[in-house]
């Protein structure tokens, strides 16, 4: 088990329950020492793109905060999140399917950024998009 400050306890309780997240449909899969998965289920009230896909802004949303979830779980003490600081998305193909996973992972924890690395695949296996964010933290 990871060690969880308190912050990211209550982002737990709260994530699923934001009006937002409700909204999108976007819920937290899992989560480990520097990893966080969310789960889009995709359904008719799910923002659309071209085709019918997942709507790229949904697929940002979720690089984003599956980041948050990252750098949350295990975080070192005496350490706050800041923010995102940079985001990046290269779409590779369009997201259909049952459901959309964003999984992120912590490259590297520096000093005043972390680095994070995200997958957005489809119920299908597909690899639709890949993420790449830069998310600001504080010490003390």
């Amino acid at each position: 088990m990871i060690k969880e400050p308190a912050d990211f306890s209550a982002f737990l309780e709260n994530f699923d329950s934001n009006p937002f997240h409700k909204y999108l449909g976007l819920k937290v899969a899992e989560y480990r020492d520097g990893f966080g998965r969310l789960r889009l289920t995709v359904g008719s009230d799910t923002p659309t793109g071209i085709g019918g896909s997942v709507n790229g802004g949904v697929i940002a949303t979720m690089i984003d905060m599956s980041s948050i979830v990252a750098v949350f779980a295990g975080i070192p003490d005496g350490t706050t999140p800041a923010g995102t600081a940079d985001l990046n998305v290269t779409y590779l193909r369009q997201a259909h399917g049952d459901w959309v996973d964003a999984s992120a992972t912590v490259v590297k924890r520096g000093r005043q950024l972390c680095t994070i690395e995200v997958r957005v695949t489809t119920s299908e296996e597909v690899l639709c998009a890949i993420g790449r964010v830069l998310y600001s933290v504080r010490s003390g």
